[in-house]
Protein backbone atom coordinates (compact mmCIF):
# COMPACT_ATOMS: atom_id res chain seq x y z
CA UNK A 1 0.00 0.00 0.00
CA UNK A 2 0.92 3.65 -0.36
CA UNK A 3 0.58 5.28 3.06
CA UNK A 4 0.84 8.94 4.05
CA UNK A 5 1.71 10.17 7.54
CA UNK A 6 1.01 13.83 8.34
CA UNK A 7 2.98 15.47 11.17
CA UNK A 8 1.69 18.52 13.06
CA UNK A 9 3.82 18.51 16.22
CA UNK A 10 7.20 17.09 17.33
CA UNK A 11 5.36 14.64 19.61
CA UNK A 12 3.68 13.17 16.53
CA UNK A 13 7.09 12.17 15.15
CA UNK A 14 7.51 9.98 18.23
CA UNK A 15 3.91 8.77 18.00
CA UNK A 16 4.32 7.49 14.44
CA UNK A 17 8.02 6.76 13.89
CA UNK A 18 7.96 3.14 15.08
CA UNK A 19 4.87 2.41 13.02
CA UNK A 20 6.53 4.09 10.01
CA UNK A 21 9.51 1.75 10.15
CA UNK A 22 7.39 -1.32 10.91
CA UNK A 23 5.27 -0.69 7.81
CA UNK A 24 8.32 0.11 5.67
CA UNK A 25 9.89 -3.22 6.67
CA UNK A 26 6.71 -4.96 5.54
CA UNK A 27 7.15 -3.52 2.05
CA UNK A 28 4.67 -0.64 2.09
CA UNK A 29 5.55 2.68 0.45
CA UNK A 30 5.58 5.53 2.98
CA UNK A 31 5.31 9.30 2.54
CA UNK A 32 5.48 11.90 5.30
CA UNK A 33 4.24 15.49 5.20
CA UNK A 34 5.09 18.05 7.85
CA UNK A 35 4.40 21.70 8.53
CA UNK A 36 7.33 24.06 8.93
CA UNK A 37 8.12 23.01 12.50
CA UNK A 38 11.91 22.98 13.06
CA UNK A 39 11.78 20.63 16.07
CA UNK A 40 9.70 18.08 14.14
CA UNK A 41 12.03 18.25 11.14
CA UNK A 42 15.08 17.85 13.36
CA UNK A 43 13.61 14.69 14.87
CA UNK A 44 12.82 13.20 11.47
CA UNK A 45 16.32 14.01 10.25
CA UNK A 46 17.72 12.26 13.33
CA UNK A 47 15.59 9.14 12.80
CA UNK A 48 16.21 9.09 9.05
CA UNK A 49 12.61 9.72 7.98
CA UNK A 50 12.32 11.61 4.67
CA UNK A 51 9.56 14.22 4.58
CA UNK A 52 7.77 16.74 2.40
CA UNK A 53 7.23 20.22 3.85
CA UNK A 54 3.73 21.61 3.24
CA UNK A 55 4.08 25.11 4.67
CA UNK A 56 4.19 27.39 7.68
CA UNK A 57 2.23 26.80 10.88
CA UNK A 58 0.57 30.00 12.11
CA UNK A 59 -0.27 31.06 15.65
CA UNK A 60 -3.57 32.94 15.33
CA UNK A 61 -6.88 31.29 14.45
CA UNK A 62 -7.16 33.50 11.35
CA UNK A 63 -3.73 32.34 10.15
CA UNK A 64 -4.56 28.74 10.91
CA UNK A 65 -7.80 28.94 8.91
CA UNK A 66 -6.15 30.34 5.78
CA UNK A 67 -3.19 28.00 5.99
CA UNK A 68 -5.51 25.03 6.45
CA UNK A 69 -6.88 25.60 2.95
CA UNK A 70 -3.35 25.58 1.57
CA UNK A 71 -2.46 22.39 3.46
CA UNK A 72 -5.54 20.66 2.06
CA UNK A 73 -4.68 21.63 -1.51
CA UNK A 74 -1.05 20.57 -1.24
CA UNK A 75 -1.82 17.23 0.36
CA UNK A 76 -4.60 16.51 -2.14
CA UNK A 77 -2.13 17.03 -5.00
CA UNK A 78 0.34 14.70 -3.30
CA UNK A 79 -2.34 12.03 -2.77
CA UNK A 80 -3.26 12.13 -6.46
CA UNK A 81 0.36 12.11 -7.60
CA UNK A 82 1.43 9.14 -5.47
CA UNK A 83 -1.87 7.23 -5.42
CA UNK A 84 -2.05 7.25 -1.62
CA UNK A 85 -4.33 4.56 -0.17
CA UNK A 86 -4.38 5.53 3.51
CA UNK A 87 -3.58 8.73 5.39
CA UNK A 88 -2.61 8.46 9.07
CA UNK A 89 -2.12 11.23 11.61
CA UNK A 90 -3.68 13.74 13.95
CA UNK A 91 -4.53 16.36 11.34
CA UNK A 92 -7.73 17.85 9.99
CA UNK A 93 -6.02 17.88 6.57
CA UNK A 94 -6.12 14.11 6.19
CA UNK A 95 -9.79 14.01 7.15
CA UNK A 96 -10.65 16.69 4.57
CA UNK A 97 -8.61 15.18 1.75
CA UNK A 98 -10.07 11.72 2.32
CA UNK A 99 -13.48 13.09 1.34
CA UNK A 100 -12.31 14.44 -2.02
CA UNK A 101 -9.85 11.72 -3.06
CA UNK A 102 -9.27 7.97 -3.21
CA UNK A 103 -7.42 8.06 0.13
CA UNK A 104 -9.06 6.83 3.34
CA UNK A 105 -8.17 8.52 6.63
CA UNK A 106 -7.20 7.16 10.04
CA UNK A 107 -7.20 10.01 12.57
CA UNK A 108 -5.39 9.55 15.89
CA UNK A 109 -6.98 11.68 18.59
CA UNK A 110 -6.35 11.45 22.32
CA UNK A 111 -8.07 14.70 23.39
CA UNK A 112 -11.60 15.01 24.74
CA UNK A 113 -14.28 16.48 22.50
CA UNK A 114 -14.98 19.29 24.97
CA UNK A 115 -11.46 20.76 24.80
CA UNK A 116 -11.09 20.66 21.00
CA UNK A 117 -14.41 21.92 19.57
CA UNK A 118 -12.86 23.10 16.30
CA UNK A 119 -11.21 19.75 15.61
CA UNK A 120 -14.41 17.92 16.49
CA UNK A 121 -16.38 20.16 14.14
CA UNK A 122 -13.98 20.29 11.18
CA UNK A 123 -12.15 16.95 11.34
CA UNK A 124 -14.23 14.24 13.03
CA UNK A 125 -17.18 14.27 10.55
CA UNK A 126 -14.81 13.77 7.59
CA UNK A 127 -12.59 11.03 9.06
CA UNK A 128 -13.12 7.43 7.96
CA UNK A 129 -12.07 6.21 11.41
CA UNK A 130 -10.85 7.82 14.63
CA UNK A 131 -8.52 5.86 16.91
CA UNK A 132 -8.65 6.93 20.57
CA UNK A 133 -7.59 5.66 24.01
CA UNK A 134 -10.41 3.85 25.76
CA UNK A 135 -10.38 6.35 28.62
CA UNK A 136 -12.23 8.71 26.24
CA UNK A 137 -15.89 8.77 25.22
CA UNK A 138 -16.68 10.37 21.86
CA UNK A 139 -19.77 11.40 19.97
CA UNK A 140 -18.24 10.29 16.67
CA UNK A 141 -19.61 6.84 15.86
CA UNK A 142 -16.61 5.89 13.72
CA UNK A 143 -14.32 5.89 16.79
CA UNK A 144 -12.35 2.74 17.58
CA UNK A 145 -11.02 2.57 21.13
CA UNK A 146 -7.87 0.81 22.35
CA UNK A 147 -6.40 0.26 25.83
CA UNK A 148 -3.42 2.58 25.66
CA UNK A 149 -2.17 6.13 25.21
CA UNK A 150 -0.29 7.95 22.46
CA UNK A 151 2.79 7.95 24.67
CA UNK A 152 2.81 4.14 24.77
CA UNK A 153 3.46 4.08 21.01
CA UNK A 154 7.05 5.10 21.77
CA UNK A 155 7.57 4.71 25.53
CA UNK A 156 6.23 1.17 25.99
CA UNK A 157 9.07 -1.06 27.28
CA UNK A 158 9.01 -3.02 24.04
CA UNK A 159 9.83 0.19 22.14
CA UNK A 160 11.97 2.21 24.55
CA UNK A 161 15.13 1.51 26.54
CA UNK A 162 16.53 4.47 28.53
CA UNK A 163 20.11 5.47 27.78
CA UNK A 164 22.01 6.45 30.94
CA UNK A 165 24.78 8.13 28.94
CA UNK A 166 22.53 11.18 28.63
CA UNK A 167 23.18 11.85 32.32
CA UNK A 168 26.91 12.12 31.79
CA UNK A 169 26.35 14.77 29.11
CA UNK A 170 24.96 17.13 31.74
CA UNK A 171 27.31 16.13 34.56
CA UNK A 172 25.05 13.75 36.48
CA UNK A 173 25.07 10.13 37.63
CA UNK A 174 22.12 7.80 38.23
CA UNK A 175 22.32 8.58 41.94
CA UNK A 176 22.00 12.35 41.54
CA UNK A 177 18.53 13.87 42.19
CA UNK A 178 17.35 16.26 39.50
CA UNK A 179 14.15 17.78 38.16
CA UNK A 180 12.87 18.57 34.67
CA UNK A 181 10.58 21.58 34.32
CA UNK A 182 8.54 22.38 31.20
CA UNK A 183 6.83 25.70 30.50
CA UNK A 184 4.44 25.49 27.55
CA UNK A 185 3.72 28.05 24.82
CA UNK A 186 -0.07 27.35 24.59
CA UNK A 187 -0.23 28.13 20.85
CA UNK A 188 -2.35 25.25 19.54
CA UNK A 189 -5.91 25.99 18.38
CA UNK A 190 -7.33 24.25 21.45
CA UNK A 191 -5.03 26.29 23.74
CA UNK A 192 -6.82 29.60 23.14
CA UNK A 193 -7.49 31.20 26.51
CA UNK A 194 -5.55 28.53 28.39
CA UNK A 195 -2.56 29.16 30.63
CA UNK A 196 -0.18 27.59 33.10
CA UNK A 197 2.01 28.62 36.00
CA UNK A 198 2.38 32.28 36.94
CA UNK A 199 5.84 33.86 36.92
CA UNK A 200 5.79 33.96 40.72
CA UNK A 201 4.74 30.32 40.80
CA UNK A 202 7.69 29.38 38.59
CA UNK A 203 10.12 31.21 40.86
CA UNK A 204 8.73 29.56 43.98
CA UNK A 205 8.80 26.15 42.30
CA UNK A 206 12.48 26.50 41.37
CA UNK A 207 13.38 27.71 44.86
CA UNK A 208 11.68 24.66 46.34
CA UNK A 209 13.23 22.11 44.01
CA UNK A 210 16.74 23.55 44.25
CA UNK A 211 16.82 22.46 47.87
CA UNK A 212 16.62 18.84 46.71
CA UNK A 213 18.64 18.61 43.50
CA UNK A 214 19.55 20.11 40.12
CA UNK A 215 16.84 21.93 38.17
CA UNK A 216 16.61 21.92 34.37
CA UNK A 217 14.06 23.88 32.33
CA UNK A 218 12.82 23.12 28.83
CA UNK A 219 10.47 25.48 27.01
CA UNK A 220 8.84 25.94 23.58
CA UNK A 221 9.46 29.67 23.56
CA UNK A 222 12.24 32.15 24.35
CA UNK A 223 13.08 31.49 27.96
CA UNK A 224 12.71 34.29 30.52
CA UNK A 225 16.06 35.84 31.37
CA UNK A 226 15.74 34.93 35.05
CA UNK A 227 15.49 31.24 34.10
CA UNK A 228 18.29 31.03 31.55
CA UNK A 229 20.81 29.54 34.01
CA UNK A 230 18.49 26.52 34.27
CA UNK A 231 17.86 26.09 30.54
CA UNK A 232 18.36 22.51 29.37
CA UNK A 233 20.62 22.24 26.35
CA UNK A 234 20.33 18.70 25.08
CA UNK A 235 19.22 17.21 21.77
CA UNK A 236 15.49 16.53 21.90
CA UNK A 237 15.70 12.84 20.98
CA UNK A 238 17.48 12.26 24.32
CA UNK A 239 14.76 13.91 26.41
CA UNK A 240 12.83 10.72 27.17
CA UNK A 241 15.91 9.01 28.58
CA UNK A 242 16.60 12.03 30.76
CA UNK A 243 12.97 12.09 31.88
CA UNK A 244 13.15 8.42 32.82
CA UNK A 245 16.01 9.08 35.25
CA UNK A 246 14.61 12.35 36.63
CA UNK A 247 13.48 12.50 40.24
CA UNK A 248 10.35 14.34 39.13
CA UNK A 249 8.80 16.17 36.18
CA UNK A 250 6.99 19.43 36.94
CA UNK A 251 5.38 21.97 34.61
CA UNK A 252 2.36 22.95 32.54
CA UNK A 253 2.81 20.64 29.53
CA UNK A 254 0.13 18.08 28.72
CA UNK A 255 2.23 15.70 26.66
CA UNK A 256 5.35 15.70 28.82
CA UNK A 257 3.29 15.10 31.97
CA UNK A 258 1.83 11.96 30.39
CA UNK A 259 5.24 10.92 29.06
CA UNK A 260 6.79 11.17 32.52
CA UNK A 261 3.85 9.26 34.02
CA UNK A 262 4.11 6.28 31.64
CA UNK A 263 7.88 6.21 32.24
CA UNK A 264 7.30 5.89 35.97
CA UNK A 265 8.61 9.35 36.87
CA UNK A 266 6.42 11.33 39.30
CA UNK A 267 4.76 14.16 37.37
CA UNK A 268 2.97 17.23 38.70
CA UNK A 269 1.18 19.61 36.32
CA UNK A 270 -0.32 23.06 36.80
CA UNK A 271 -2.46 24.48 34.00
CA UNK A 272 -6.05 25.37 33.15
CA UNK A 273 -6.66 21.94 31.55
CA UNK A 274 -6.36 20.22 34.95
CA UNK A 275 -9.18 17.74 35.51
CA UNK A 276 -10.61 18.19 32.00
CA UNK A 277 -8.69 15.55 30.04
CA UNK A 278 -9.52 11.87 30.26
CA UNK A 279 -6.08 10.41 29.48
CA UNK A 280 -4.13 12.27 32.21
CA UNK A 281 -7.14 11.88 34.52
CA UNK A 282 -6.84 8.10 34.17
CA UNK A 283 -3.09 8.20 34.78
CA UNK A 284 -3.77 10.23 37.92
CA UNK A 285 -6.96 8.75 39.32
CA UNK A 286 -6.57 5.09 38.38
CA UNK A 287 -2.82 4.61 38.51
CA UNK A 288 -1.56 7.46 40.74
CA UNK A 289 1.25 8.33 38.31
CA UNK A 290 0.69 12.09 38.05
CA UNK A 291 -1.17 15.02 39.62
CA UNK A 292 -2.90 18.02 38.06
CA UNK A 293 -3.71 21.43 39.54
CA UNK A 294 -5.37 24.57 38.21
CA UNK A 295 -3.40 27.87 38.15
CA UNK A 296 -5.64 29.04 41.00
CA UNK A 297 -4.34 26.10 43.06
CA UNK A 298 -0.65 26.99 43.07
CA UNK A 299 -0.40 26.60 46.84
CA UNK A 300 -1.81 23.06 46.68
CA UNK A 301 0.44 22.37 43.69
CA UNK A 302 3.57 23.33 45.63
CA UNK A 303 2.36 21.45 48.71
CA UNK A 304 1.93 18.24 46.66
CA UNK A 305 5.50 18.55 45.39
CA UNK A 306 6.77 18.94 48.94
CA UNK A 307 4.74 15.89 49.96
CA UNK A 308 6.26 13.79 47.17
CA UNK A 309 9.78 14.94 47.97
CA UNK A 310 9.29 13.70 51.53
CA UNK A 311 8.31 10.20 50.38
CA UNK A 312 10.92 7.48 50.92
CA UNK A 313 11.77 5.42 47.82
CA UNK A 314 9.72 7.75 45.60
CA UNK A 315 11.00 6.40 42.28
CA UNK A 316 10.68 2.76 43.35
CA UNK A 317 7.06 3.35 44.30
CA UNK A 318 6.34 4.98 40.93
CA UNK A 319 7.88 2.07 39.05
CA UNK A 320 5.45 -0.24 40.86
CA UNK A 321 2.56 1.98 39.79
CA UNK A 322 3.92 2.01 36.26
CA UNK A 323 4.03 -1.80 36.14
CA UNK A 324 0.37 -1.94 37.17
CA UNK A 325 -0.53 0.47 34.36
CA UNK A 326 1.52 -1.44 31.77
CA UNK A 327 -0.18 -4.71 32.72
CA UNK A 328 -3.50 -3.22 31.60
CA UNK A 329 -2.27 -1.43 28.45
CA UNK A 330 -1.00 -2.52 25.03
CA UNK A 331 1.99 -1.89 22.79
CA UNK A 332 0.29 0.86 20.78
CA UNK A 333 2.75 0.65 17.87
CA UNK A 334 1.90 -3.03 17.34
CA UNK A 335 -1.79 -2.15 17.39
CA UNK A 336 -1.41 0.77 14.93
CA UNK A 337 0.69 -1.28 12.51
CA UNK A 338 -1.82 -4.15 12.44
CA UNK A 339 -4.82 -1.80 12.20
CA UNK A 340 -3.39 0.11 9.23
CA UNK A 341 -2.54 -3.07 7.36
CA UNK A 342 -6.01 -4.53 7.86
CA UNK A 343 -7.92 -1.29 7.25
Amino acid sequence: MNILFDINHPAHVHLLRNTYFALAQKGHTLYVTVKDIPAAKELMDFYGIPYISIGHKGDSLAQKGWEQLLYDLRVRRLVRKHHIDIGVGTSVTLAHVSKVSRMRSIILDDDDDAVEPLFVKYAHPFADVILSPDSLQRKAKQTVYYPGTHELAYLHPSRFTPDASVLHEIGLTEKDPFFILRFNAFKAHHDAGEHGLSMDGKRRLIALLEQHGRVFITTEREIDEAFRPYQLKISQEKMHSLMYYATMFVGDSQTMTSEAAVLGTPAVKCNSFAGRLSVPNELEQKYGLCYAFLPSQEEAFLAKIEELLAMPDLKAEWQKRRERMLAEKIDVTAFLTAFIEKF
